[in-house]
């Protein structure tokens, strides 16, 4: 018996005979490998890159070139995956000290040759005013009768435009309510819509296509575009046109691209691959791990079913490596059946899911692209599976004691005293890793660790399982016949439990770290919590509404005293205080812009982020919405007629400049008038992250000024439950669309956050009810011939269902325990980086919290919810079977 060929025999004819085990086995190997081939087929077919996607950005010309502003540029291969300013070789150094002149066509042809063809085309973002409502647009302007414009836009209906007052658009546009033949008000002119069809990339984003001038205003800043053809664009003509200024997508290279590493060092940066290959190699392996020894069980009762089989081939002079190869060739042929079955129905569900998945895109996928690499590699991965999960069973199975087994004993050798010493020591390196990784985190590299020092942890965790299990065995003496029983017989079959309780130590191992992870980060959230308002207040903004191009702002007083009325009359027990800042309305015919110049000193700092006007108008720190610590000072400094400046740092100053500068127009790049209030002033010390104005000035102050005020939000107090939270919000929105309704309650959890600690709950409790139940259900396929003896001396039917309960008991539950006390490990390390931004007030981190009711639920509950099921569902009388003895 020479070869492999007798093994596949044996193994494929075994896998007939023993259907049940086999469909569990293929069942285990062909979902991972279904689900990741289906991603795999929807992730490449959604990802146009590259070649696939030239003909959307620049239709049929060789290259789109374009500059914004001056100076030298760097940038990868493809321009959408970065590019910045800065030295772009010998050129740029040259006339690094000049002051360059901005790319233009003449530059560009220079540098490509004189045959060089250029096409003017511009993008950007405009608006289109639709009945009451402004709907915004993405914009292209090119002369798209022309050849190398071919590409950018589909026809489907009406004409190509000829003049500039005619676009056509896609039928995002028409589904906000605009028609073929319809003119369109785009604020720099009002266009016709003379065609309809599909834009080559925006999906869902309403899009107008025109020639030059006809929806974007002059002024179009620095930045001027060109397709370019017809001949190719080398990676050689692109460094040079980034030495002048030029960013620069070519066919031929995104077609061909150079090689990363080269690129890396021309743009002088670290490609990150290596982070990447080490992250997806670690998830590679926690997956595997996961497989094999869910599938591990089956595979050891199948070893055990050709132990008397495999005694005889020994006996008659068969060799190790012969009875190894039986088991293994199992593996082979139920990894490779699962493995293109997997793959099968991974394609067909991908491909099913592909216009589900489009309606959440804004872009067009690329055509249907089943990725032959990469389904490779993920059917090498189930046959690995498969593979890995029969080599143990097949080495103690080589090893087994031919006369043992011959006389109808078990033949199992003991396991080597090293091996629990060895996951000991993983174990050790697990926790110094993660310790490692967690306090090297603000280096870059410490997630790898904390990742690669998980996989250590586990990787120990199973090496002591044996010890753990067998440990459970000797302290059974005292607990009833079932539980006893079950307790022993996991321990002595250990080349099927050992798989089992990893398993589920492993899934619980990654639940609980997760579940510390998303714990602290939400105690971190809690603890940091910062009030905007005083608890119970409210808030209602209202915006001004978008406008398109030379449109006047809209007087925001009546407006708010429509949102206040509507208030009175939605809540009538709920009062109403307006809040006034000083600003002017914008007009294209003139405004007034209002400007705070504090001391010098407080540039000098980091500075504060302002989420409000410049300089609100109040008379109290509750009119200006201040609470906590800082209300006191604000309420003196306002009290004593003085201005109050908010700041991060205290500043040595006592004055504030307040600088009116008046515009003639929209269009001027300079104030035409200036005038300067230097006024006395307060700084006070802001200990939030973020300010709600850059000062706040009394009311009598603004009058004497005569500085121009508009109101800034409405302030709600009273009984605001979230019944009239709704109300009032619902109201607010039918008078002012772009309205918004806060009230102050407190932090309040997020309902995602609860959503994740549910699925790491439901996500953990099927791996873990799923691993379980395989495990003791193989186990009472094994140990038939054992409870058909207990029968046989008299045990009562429902002593097997007890029998069955308590196995799964036991190894539910040791591998609960096990697997929550390795998820610390990773899950205290990677709380530490998660929680320790130390920036605003409040207290600071790291924070550590840990999901107790989650825990309790996967180690207690879970176990005994598996029992349970196992105890109902498990057959109560067997056929007796002979026993040798």
């Amino acid at each position: 018996m020479s070869g492999w060929q007798p093994a596949f025999r044996i193994a494929w004819r075994d896998a007939l005979r023993h259907r049940g085990r086999s469909i569990l086995v293929l069942v285990m190997v062909a979902l991972p490998v279904l689900a990741v081939s289906a991603a795999a087929v929807v992730i490449k077919t959604s990802q146009v890159r590259g070649a696939e996607g030239v003909d959307r950005r620049m239709g049929a010309a060789a290259a789109r070139v374009w500059t914004e502003g001056t100076g030298p540029v760097l940038q990868a291969p493809d321009p959408q995956q970065g590019y910045t300013t800065g030295s772009a070789g010998d050129k740029a150094e040259e006339t690094a000290d000049e002051d360059p002149a901005p790319l233009d066509a003449a530059a560009v042809v220079g540098v490509l040759g004189p045959d060089t063809r250029l096409l003017p085309i511009r993008s950007g973002w405009g608006g289109v005013r639709i009945g009451a409502r402004v709907v915004d647009l993405d914009v292209t302007e090119v002369d798209l009768d022309d050849p190398m414009a071919a590409g950018l836009f589909e026809l489907s209906e009406g004409r190509l435009p000829r003049a500039a007052d005619e676009v056509v658009a896609n039928q995002a546009l028409l589904d906000k309510g605009v028609a073929l033949g319809d003119e369109l008000d785009l604020g720099v002119r009002t266009a016709t819509v003379v065609g309809v069809g599909r834009h080559a990339q925006n999906r869902t984003m309403p899009s107008v296509l025109g020639p030059i001038g006809s929806a974007l205003p002059e002024d179009e800043g620095s930045r001027v575009e060109w397709l370019v053809g017809p001949d190719p664009v080398t990676w050689s003509d692109v460094r040079a046109l980034n030495a002048l200024g030029g960013i620069v997508a070519s066919r031929a290279v995104l077609t061909d691209p150079p090689d990363v590493a080269d690129v890396a060092e021309q743009m002088g940066y670290d490609t990150g691959q290596d982070e990447v290959y080490a992250v997806a190699a670690l998830i590679v392996v926690m997956a595997l791990l996961e497989v094999v020894l869910l599938a591990g069980p089956a595979f050891a009762v199948g070893a055990r079913r050709h132990a008397r089989s495999l005694a005889l081939m020994a006996a008659c002079g068969g060799t190790p490596a012969q009875s190894r190869r039986v088991i293994l060739a199992s593996g082979v042929v139920l990894g490779a059946v699962a493995s293109g079955a997997g793959l099968v129905l991974g394609v067909l569900t991908g491909w099913a899911l592909l216009p589900l998945v489009q309606r959440f895109d804004g872009s067009w996928f690329g055509p249907f692209e089943a990725p032959l690499g990469w389904l490779a590699a993920i059917a090498l991965f189930g046959l690995a599976a498969a593979l890995l999960a029969s080599v143990v069973p097949a080495w103690l199975a080589s090893r087994q004691d031919v006369v043992a087994v011959l006389a109808g004993r078990r033949g199992d050798r003991k396991p080597r005293a090293a091996t629990p010493f060895l996951g000991l020591v993983l174990l050790g390196a697990g926790i110094a890793g993660s310790s490692y990784g967690a306090v090297t985190s603000d280096s870059g590299n410490g997630a790898v660790w904390m990742a690669a020092s998980a996989v250590v942890s586990v990787l120990g965790m199973i090496l002591v399982v044996p010890v753990v299990v067998a440990l459970v065995g000797r302290l059974a003496g005292r607990l009833p016949l079932p539980a006893r029983y079950a307790a022993r017989d996991a321990a002595r079959h250990r080349t099927r439990t050992v798989p089992a309780v990893a398993a589920v130590a492993a899934t619980v191992a990654g639940v609980v770290a997760l579940g510390i992870a998303n714990a602290s980060d939400e105690l971190e959230n809690q603890r940091t919590y910062t009030p905007e308002l005083a608890m119970g207040e409210g808030r209602v903004s209202v915006g001004s509404g978008t406008m398109l191009l030379g449109e006047d702002a809209p007087d925001p007083g009546p407006l708010y005293d429509r949102v206040e009325q509507v208030v009175r009359d939605t809540a009538g027990d709920v009062s109403t205080r307006r809040v006034v800042s000083v600003e002017e309305p914008y007009s294209t015919d003139g405004y007034t812009s209002i400007n705070v110049v504090p001391a010098e000193e407080v540039w000098q700092g980091p500075g504060l982020a302002y989420s409000g006007p410049q300089l609100l108008v109040a008379d109290t720190a509750a009119d200006a919405g201040i609470v906590g610590p800082e209300a006191s000072a604000v309420d003196e400094a306002l009290a004593a007629g003085g201005l109050v400046v908010l700041v991060d740092d205290d500043v040595d100053a006592t004055s504030v400049e307040v600088r009116e500068e008046r515009w003639a127009s929209g269009d001027a790049h300079q104030p035409d008038d200036v005038t300067t209030h230097r006024l006395s002033a307060t700084y006070v010390v802001w200990g939030q992250p973020v300010a709600p104005a850059v000062a706040i000035a009394p009311t009598s102050v603004v009058e004497e000024l005569d500085l121009p005020v508009v109101p800034y939000e409405l302030r709600l107090t009273g009984d605001l439950d979230r019944a009239t939270e709704t109300r009032i919000e619902e109201a607010v929105a039918g008078v002012a669309p772009e309205s918004w309704v806060y009230v102050e309650r407190g932090y309040q959890r997020p309902v995602e956050a609860t959503i994740v600690l549910l699925v790491l709950g439901v996500l953990g409790g099927v791996l873990m009810l799923g691993g379980t139940l395989t495990a003791t259900f193989l186990a009472l396929s094994d140990a038939r011939p054992d409870l058909a003896t207990l029968s046989a001396v008299g045990a009562a039917p429902r002593t097997r269902r007890r029998v069955a309960a308590a196995y799964a008991l036991v190894i539910g539950s040791v591998g609960a325990v096990l697997g929550a006390a390795v998820g610390f490990i990773p899950g205290v390390a990677i709380s530490r980086p998660l929680t320790s931004a130390n920036w605003g007030t409040g207290e600071h981190g790291p924070f550590l919290d840990v999901p107790w009711l989650l825990i309790a639920a996967v180690v207690i509950a879970l176990p005994l919810l598996t029992a349970a099921v196992v105890g109902l569902t498990a057959r109560s009388r067997l056929p007796l079977v002979a026993r040798l003895d």
